[in-house]
């Protein structure tokens, strides 16, 4: 008897995880979907920070973390949600403290957005007030803009090319 109550509880358990899943992938989905059907923001395509020595920091992270790391920074592989089969990258790269690519934000960091249909987001985003700093420029490896937020961090938004943009960044 003891045996069919755990299988029992692990049903239970798989089927909740399972309704709970669902739930969240719906609501993923249905933020994906705002704004007219136009997706925005699909995760994170960079992390760009200013460090006195880029190299020396490169291979402490090597050494002590075991990034792998080429001139650009590190670059991390990840499969893309809505479409498994296809691979997404992830570019980690320290920037000389003097960098002018962060202006004209102050800040020490600058974070890149993965995003779809970039042409069209910048549009709203310009509708809605947002300074956009450039026009779109592309590349092999994707389109890029820049933008600020409301306390002036700079925004890099990315629309990649998943296929080569490995070991990329628009440095």
């Amino acid at each position: 008897m003891n045996k069919y109550i755990a299988l029992l509880c692990q049903l239970l358990i798989s089927l909740l995880f399972i309704v709970n899943n669902t739930i969240a992938q719906n609501e993923t989905n249905k933020s994906r979907d705002i704004m007219n059907g136009k997706k925005k923001v699909t995760g994170i395509g960079g992390i760009f920070f200013k460090a006195k020595d880029p190299k020396k920091m490169l291979e402490w992270y090597n050494q002590n973390l075991g990034l792998v790391t080429n001139d650009y920074g590190s670059t991390f592989e990840f499969r893309l949600s809505d479409s498994p089969e296809k691979t997404g990258y992830l570019q980690w790269s320290p920037f000389k403290e003097n960098t002018k690519y962060f202006e004209p934000s102050e800040k020490e960091f600058m974070i890149n957005y993965r995003v779809e249909n970039i042409e069209a987001l910048v549009d709203e985003l310009k509708k809605n007030g947002v300074k956009v700093l450039d026009s779109i420029e592309s590349y092999d490896y994707g389109k890029f803009v820049h933008i600020m937020d409301p306390e002036n961090n700079k925004i890099e938004l990315w629309e990649p090319v998943d296929k080569s943009s490995e070991g990329k960044t628009n440095k």
